[in-house]
C-alpha cells in the first residue's frame, strides 16, 4: 500500500485451521490504542461478537486476532472458553491483558474451533509480524477472491495523518451491520467515545447500505484504532476526520459488494428526493437486495421494470406515498424511466453499473451498494460446502469419468505450453490448486511447460522501491533500473514459489530464465510513437533447453526475461512468450490462465470459436481491452503449428483440468477449424 497508519504491525499465516490458505491474521498497535468497534445485530451472534461489544470502547486496545476458517459459533458453551483462550494466547504472545486483546472469527457455523493449529499458531503470527498489511489482509479472507485494502490521508496541524483500512466479506453480506470484518487503523490520537461517534456515523453511510445475499451473519465486527502515533489529536468535530474515515469504508463496502460470491458486477444505485436519508437508504438497499433484478443484471439487462417494483413494495413498508408519474430511473447517464418508459436501453456489460433513482419526495439521497446475482453463488453455498461428488448422482459420476478419461487417452505424450498469470497468482489456495493441476497433468501423461507472468508482484516492488510505474497502450515501461527489478521478481521470487509449490505437490520442476541458454533471444520491441525502453520482442525459442528438461521428467517453469544478441536483458510479455514457445515446440495446446470466464459476447461465454471467429470478433470489437492481444497471440501460435488454443479462468480452482478433460470445458477453446458440433 502507498500510504499505511504509523505505530502498527501485521502478520498472516497458514496455521492448520484451513487446508492451505493463510488462516491467522494479527494486528498489533505498537502503543496502546483507542479503539470503537460496531458488531452484528445478529440475535445469535459468535463469542467474538459478544466480547467485542462488551469490551469496546476502551482507550487501551493492544492487538485484534483473526482465526478465518471456523466461525466459532452456535457450537456449545466450549466456543465462549475457545474463544477466551485465543485472547489469552496472544496476550502472552506480547506480554499485554487479554482484555487488550479483540477476537474475531469467520467461516462456518456449528463447528469447534481447531485449538491445537491455533497454539501452535500464535507464535507464527507474531514472529511474521512486520510494517505491511497484506498478509493479514489476506488470512482473514474466507471466500473472498481478492484482498481488500483502502487508504486515506489528510494534513492537520501541521502533520499528516494516516487512515488505513483492511476487510473481508464475500457472501452473507446485509446491513445491520454488512457480513464483514473490518479493521480500520489511524495514527491521530482520539478520545474512545469521540472515535464511536466516528465509527457509527461512517458505518451507518457505508456498510449498512451494502448487500449482496440479504443474509446477516453472526460474526461480523468494524473496529477502529486510534494510537496517536502521527502527535496530533483529532475528534468526532475534526471535518478532514470524519470525511477520511468514511472514505476508506465507502472504498472498503465497494470491493466488498464487487467481490460477492458469484458476482460478476458491482451495482451501484443512488436514491435521491428522499424525505430523509434513512429513507433513501432503505429504498436503495431494496432494490439492490432484490433477488429478480440482481438477476436481470447478470442476464445483461437494464432490469428498470423490476428495479422499481422492489422500490414500490419499500415505499409501502416505508409509508411513501410515492408516484410513478414522478419517479425517474437512469442507467450510465441514459434515462429509462421517466413518469413511463422511454423505450432506450443502456450498457450493462461493465465490471460497474450505477443507477440513479429521483423520487420527487424531498431532498435526502444515499448510495447503496450490491452486485448482480449468477449460478456461482448457488455453486459457492451449496456443493462447495462439501464435498462435492457426494452432491451429484452416481451416473453424472460415471458420465465425468468417462469424459475425463477419453481426454487423457487422447493427450497422452502430447506437449502443452500454460501461460500462468492473473489472479491466479494472487492468493495461495489457487496457487496450490495450480501447481496439483500441474502434477496431475503430467501423471497423466500429458507433458506441461509452464510460462508465468507476475505484474502486480512487480508494480508492487517497484512502488516499494519509490519507483515510479508507467505504462504505454497496457505495456509496461521498462527502463535500465526497472528491467533488473523486474528480473529479480519473476526470476528470483514468483518463478522459485511455483517450483516451490509443484514439488509440495509431489511433482519435479526446474525453473529458468529465458536468458539462461539463450532460451528466449530477443529484440527491442519498436512501438511506432513510442519508447518503451527495454521491452523486447522474442525472435528465436531454444528448445532444445525445454525439450532436455522434458526429457528429463521435469516440468519447465520459464520466466519471460528475455536476452538480445546486444546482450542486453529485455521484460518480455508472457502472453506473447507463451504463445512463441507453444509454436516452436509444435505444442498441441496453448492454455492461457486468466482473470476472466473467456471471450465473451454480449456476456455470454463463446465456449468454442475457430480462428476466422475470433478474428471477426476481434474486427467488430466484441473482443476489446486486454483481450486483444492475448487473442492475437493465439492465433499467431495456431498459425505456426499449434493444434488448439484455451482461455481458461483462473480464479475457480482446478479450472485448467476442467476445461481439457471435460466435453463442454470451462473457458474458450480456439481452434483452426470449429472444435465441437
Amino acid at each position: 500500500m502507498t500510504h499505511v497508519a504509523l505505530g502498527y504491525r501485521f502478520g498472516g499465516v497458514h496455521c492448520g485451521i484451513k487446508v492451505s490458505r493463510k488462516d491467522l491474521a494479527l494486528i498489533v498497535s505498537e502503543t496502546p490504542a483507542a479503539a470503537a468497534g460496531v458488531v452484528t445485530q445478529n440475535r445469535l451472534r459468535a463469542p467474538c461478537a459478544e466480547r467485542a461489544a462488551r469490551l469496546l470502547p476502551r482507550a487501551d486496545l493492544r492487538a485484534v486476532v483473526v482465526a478465518s476458517g471456523n466461525a466459532n459459533c452456535l457450537n456449545g458453551p466450549q466456543g465462549p472458553a475457545d474463544d477466551e483462550r485465543l485472547a489469552e494466547l496472544v496476550g502472552e504472545a506480547l506480554s499485554c491483558p487479554a482484555d487488550s486483546v479483540i477476537t474475531a472469527s469467520t467461516g462456518p457455523i456449528g463447528v469447534p474451533l481447531p485449538m491445537d493449529p491455533i497454539v501452535s499458531g500464535v507464535p507464527q503470527v507474531v514472529e511474521s509480524l512486520g510494517a505491511e498489511p497484506e498478509g493479514a489482509a489476506a488470512a482473514i479472507l474466507t471466500t473472498d477472491k481478492t484482498v481488500k485494502l483502502a487508504s486515506q490521508t489528510f494534513a492537520h496541524e501541521g502533520q499528516t495523518v494516516t487512515i488505513t483500512g483492511l476487510a473481508k466479506g464475500s457472501g452473507m453480506v446485509h446491513p445491520d451491520m454488512a457480513t464483514i470484518l473490518c479493521y480500520l487503523l489511524t495514527d491521530a490520537a482520539c478520545a474512545p467515545e469521540q472515535l464511536q461517534q466516528v465509527l457509527r456515523r461512517a458505518v451507518g453511510e457505508t456498510f449498512n447500505q451494502v448487500t449482496v445475499d440479504g443474509d446477516n451473519s453472526t460474526n461480523d465486527q468494524v473496529l477502529l484504532l486510534a494510537n496517536g502515533a502521527a502527535k496530533v489529536e483529532v475528534d468526532a468535530a475534526c471535518a478532514p476526520f470524519v470525511q477520511a474515515v468514511t472514505e476508506v469504508c465507502r472504498d472498503l463496502t465497494r470491493q466488498v459488494a464487487a467481490d460477492g460470491e458469484g458476482a460478476t458486477r458491482l451495482i451501484g444505485v443512488c436514491v435521491r428526493g428522499a424525505p430523509s436519508f434513512e429513507d433513501a437508504g432503505a429504498l436503495g438497499r431494496a432494490i439492490v437486495g432484490s433477488s429478480l433484478f440482481k438477476c436481470s443484471l447478470y442476464g445483461d439487462h437494464s432490469g428498470w421494470p423490476r428495479l422499481l417494483a422492489a422500490l414500490g413494495a419499500a415505499a409501502h413498508q416505508r409509508g411513501l406515498a410515492l408516484s410513478a408519474e414522478q419517479v425517474r430511473v437512469s442507467c450510465e447517464g441514459v434515462e429509462l424511466y421517466a413518469g413511463a418508459p422511454t423505450g432506450l436501453k443502456a450498457d450493462v456489460r461493465k465490471p460497474e453499473v450505477r443507477f440513479e433513482v429521483e423520487l420527487g419526495l424531498g431532498e435526502a439521497s444515499a448510495w447503496s451498494w450490491g452486485c448482480d446475482l449468477g449460478y456461482d453463488y448457488v455453486s459457492i453455498n451449496a456443493v462447495t460446502k462439501s464435498d462435492p461428488l457426494e452432491t451429484h448422482s452416481p451416473g453424472l459420476k460415471r458420465r465425468l469419468l468417462v469424459e475425463a478419461l477419453t481426454y487423457i487417452s487422447r493427450f497422452k505424450g502430447r506437449l502443452a505450453v500454460i501461460k500462468y498469470g492473473g489472479a491466479a497468482m494472487l492468493r495461495d489456495d489457487l496457487k496450490d490448486a495450480f501447481a496439483e493441476d500441474l502434477v496431475l497433468l503430467e501423471a497423466v501423461g500429458l507433458r506441461p511447460v509452464v510460462v508465468h507472468g507476475g505484474g502486480p508482484e512487480i508494480s508492487r516492488t517497484l512502488e516499494r522501491l519509490g519507483e515510479e510505474t508507467r505504462f504505454e497502450d497496457g505495456i509496461r515501461v521498462t527502463d535500465e533500473a526497472s528491467v533488473k527489478v523486474v528480473e529479480m521478481v519473476l526470476t528470483g521470487r514468483v518463478n522459485t514459489d511455483i517450483v516451490t509449490r509443484i514439488h509440495n505437490k509431489g511433482g519435479q520442476a526446474i525453473g529458468i530464465s529465458g536468458k539462461d541458454g539463450k532460451l528466449l533471444l530477443s529484440k527491442k520491441l519498436e512501438v511506432e510513437g513510442k519508447e518503451l525502453g527495454l521491452v523486447g520482442e522474442v525472435t528465436k525459442v531454444n528448445t532444445e533447453v525445454i525439450t532436455m528438461l522434458l526429457d528429463g521428467g521435469f516440468i519447465p517453469v520459464i520466466s519471460p526475461v528475455g536476452v538480445g544478441e546486444d546482450g542486453l536483458t529485455y521484460n518480455i510479455n508472457a502472453d506473447t512468450a507463451a504463445a512463441q514457445v507453444a509454436a516452436a515446440l509444435e505444442a498441441e495446446k496453448l492454455i492461457f490462465i486468466t482473470d476472466v470466464a473467456g471471450v465473451l459476447c454480449e456476456g455470454e461465454l463463446m465456449r468454442q470459436l475457430s480462428v476466422q471467429d475470433a478474428e471477426d470478433l476481434i474486427a467488430d470489437k466484441t473482443i476489446r481491452g486486454g483481450m486483444i492481444p492475448k487473442v492475437e497471440a493465439m492465433l499467431h501460435a495456431l498459425e505456426h503449428g499449434v493444434q488448439s488454443a484455451h482461455i481458461v479462468d483462473g480464479r475457480v480452482q482446478h479450472n485448467l483440468l476442467a476445461e481439457l478433460f471435460t466435453d463442454r470445458g470451462v473457458g474458450t477453446w480456439i481452434t483452426e477449424e470449429p472444435p465441437r458440433a
